[in-house]
């Protein structure tokens, strides 16, 4: 799927309070494994941007990770994805990596 598709299915299906539906969260499963990958490594392991699996996400907050998530890292390449997703999308996906996610 296409950067473009994705970021339009992801603004046509916003997320409600709790669970998304089984769409959305296949939508934001792959982002987390391209856009994400494509600087934090396939494997989310490090790459541009530091390891963001579970075992090196441990002792964070999903509130924290969110956070970032939405707002980016000023001074790095880690951009503010606030423009594209909620932040309960932003929630899902930092439990999504806190649970392991796509190890």
């Amino acid at each position: 799927m296409s950067r473009l598709a994705l970021c339009a299915l992801l603004l046509a299906a916003p997320a409600t309070a709790g669970e998304p539906v089984p769409e959305r969260a296949a939508a934001l499963e792959r982002l987390v494994r391209q856009d994400c990958g494509s600087c934090h490594g396939m494997r989310l392991s490090g790459g541009l941007g530091p390891d963001i699996r579970a075992a090196a996400l441990a002792g964070l907050l999903p509130e924290g990770i969110a956070q970032i998530i939405l707002d980016g890292v000023p001074g790095t390449p880690m951009p503010p994805w606030r423009p594209l997703i909620s932040e309960e999308d932003a929630l899902w996906i930092a439990a999504y990596l806190l649970e392991a996610g796509p190890e």
